[in-house]
């Protein structure tokens, strides 16, 4: 593809859709030509989000509302969709309708089934016709599909971090898929930014607490996808903790071994896995949140505790990059013919 690809932002003003901006404002292949916000349409895009003020072209572009004329009329031939679940769909219907290519950020194209969004979301499907359009979000996982697809919806932060440790241990029968059970820390960005007294200052400092018990709603996308690998359905045990920190996710997952698989294997399989992945970083380091932090990488690492026979596998990742933004850039650069990795680090 020639030239710059002319993308439009609908829902620039979270935390997710700032890191949106943030990257595709650097995009060397990319025009921003519109950005959305109920709440600062027309206020400059400069004024509304500080850190990108005298950042190219972005920097003049005026926030404006997400009617879908102007959205239409704006000449963007790829829309990311930094919305809340629900209110998602209400713009991927008539988008898609339009030809248009579509990454949605939020929960509403994850899942393959309607009744499972409306189990864990609580809510009928608000565009159950487009689950067979979509395309799971998680490239390392659907590269080809990705590809082709003309609507995406880009993997969640905590199914992420979780995901790309488990899948090739799965698909190569190393782990008992029967028994799984994981630990994950977000930081307080992974709420998304309201006004919401369990998220202030005063109440997260200092303070670890789990919270999401015990039906998360990442868990429908997390098993959905280790059935996938695994060939038969997956149940497993997640509880998500609230972190003192503003950016970060820190998972530890623990499983036995398949019977007849050796532990010497699992660091080996998840390097030949991710050995040309290039935002997959496998060591024997342990993963810390530091060395994530700004990037597109996901660090995995492996430990095997012989006393309890129990393997103990760990992933550090951004969720408003990898988690969120990032993936969803790394995803249109698919989409778009690009190199995967343009405008991300």
């Amino acid at each position: 593809m020639s030239g710059k690809v002319s993308v439009a932002i609908v829902g620039a003003n979270g935390y997710s859709g700032e890191e949106l901006c943030a990257i595709l404002a650097r995009h060397p292949s990319v025009s921003v030509v519109a950005v959305t916000s109920r709440q600062h349409a027309g206020k400059p895009a400069g004024e509304v989000l500080p850190r990108l003020s005298g950042v190219g072209e972005f920097s003049k572009l005026v926030f404006s509302e997400p009617a879908m004329h102007s959205l239409l009329g704006s000449g963007a031939e790829f829309f990311f969709l930094a919305l809340p679940h629900g209110l998602a769909a209400e713009y991927a219907v008539p988008l898609w309708e339009a030809g248009k290519r579509v990454i949605d950020l939020s929960a509403d194209f994850r899942l393959r089934d309607a009744e499972v969004y409306r189990e864990f979301y609580g809510d009928q499907h608000p565009a159950a016709k487009l689950l067979p359009e979509t395309v799971y979000g998680l490239p390392e996982l659907h590269r080809d599909a990705i590809r082709a697809a003309k609507l995406v919806g880009s993997a969640g932060c905590y199914p992420t971090s979780i995901l790309l440790p488990l899948v090739p241990l799965l698909k190569a029968g190393l782990i008992d898929s029967g028994d799984i059970t994981v630990a994950s820390a977000s930081g307080v960005s992974g709420a998304g930014r309201k006004a919401e007294t369990a998220l202030l200052f005063g109440e997260c400092n200092e303070s670890l607490r789990a919270y999401g018990l015990p039906k998360h709603r990442h868990l429908s996308e997390i098993e959905q996808e280790l059935s996938l690998a695994a060939s038969r359905q997956v149940t497993i045990t997640f509880t998500p903790h609230l972190a003192p920190m503003t950016r970060g996710i820190h998972t530890t997952i623990f499983s036995r071994l398949a019977a007849g698989a050796s532990a010497e294997a699992i660091l080996p399989a998840l390097e030949a896995c991710y050995a040309n992945e290039p935002f997959v970083r496998v060591s024997q380091n342990l993963p810390d949140t530091k060395n994530v932090t700004g990037t597109n990488f996901c660090d995995i690492s492996a430990r095997f505790d012989a006393r309890t026979g129990m393997l103990i596998l760990l992933s550090a990742e951004d969720n408003l990059v990898k988690g969120a933004a990032g993936q969803a850039v790394q995803n249109f650069n698919l989409m778009a013919g690009l190199d995967e990795t343009a405008g991300l680090l």
